[in-house]
């Protein structure tokens, strides 16, 4: 089996189960770059996944969910210079944190390909590209991402993403965040470095799962 973030043939049986609702499903790890991915015959199809984000109640009044999407806000706006334009990839049903970066004086397109499928937006490119919660969906992490970079201007831009990171002290067996269905693709900080170096890109690294990929100097 490849990786399907580097295509690397170097790929182990990381853990196996029988779901009670969705079958068995079986996760390999590569040695590579550390990603951790379901195996791609147990993907839901498009419209089962449509049907799990229509349950989603994201919304820009929801103080919770403003604070949780701020882990990327604040140590990404000291980053930027005002006018920047940024693209929200990724941003749902429920768009909240285009709204957000715009009150900071950021310019913001948005684009999911469910909910705002407008194709003309990822024929620009921008300062900033944010992706929260988004990229445990990636089907083809290594087309995705590559697509992304492609979408920032090359000398002074950044890719900030959000997703929580697996470590080796947690017991995947009972980690919540492989039991949500579409969650097909887990990564670890290994892995973003390697998608860092992948990229030509320098990476660090903030509170609970969030990174900021920026020009390599």
């Amino acid at each position: 089996m490849f990786c399907p973030l580097c295509e690397s043939e170097k790929t182990d049986l990381f853990y196996e189960i029988e779901d009670k609702t969705f079958g068995l499903k079986r996760y390999d790890c590569c040695q590579n770059c550390h990603l951790i991915f379901l195996l791609p015959k147990f993907f839901l199809s498009k419209e089962e996944e449509k049907k799990r984000y229509d349950l989603h109640d994201n919304n820009p009044d929801d103080e919770n969910y403003t604070n949780f999407l701020n882990r990327l806000v604040k140590p990404l706006i000291p980053k930027l210079t005002k006018g920047d334009v940024g693209l929200d990839y990724g941003c749902g049903p429920g768009p909240t944190l285009d709204l957000m970066l715009e009150k900071q004086g950021f310019g913001m397109s948005r684009y999911d390909p469910f909910y705002f499928p407008e194709k003309k937006v990822l024929k620009k490119q921008y300062d900033f590209i944010v992706c929260t919660e988004t990229v445990e969906h990636f089907f083809s992490p290594r087309k995705e991402l590559s697509s992304l970079n492609a979408l920032l201007k090359p000398n002074k831009s950044y890719l900030a993403i959000m997703t929580q990171l697996y470590q080796s002290d947690i017991d995947f067996s009972k980690w919540w965040y492989h039991t949500e269905p579409t969650h097909v693709m887990f990564y670890q900080k290994e892995t973003f470095k390697w998608i860092a170096e992948w990229l030509n890109r320098s990476v660090e690294f903030f509170d609970r799962g969030v990174m900021i990929l920026g020009t390599q100097r």
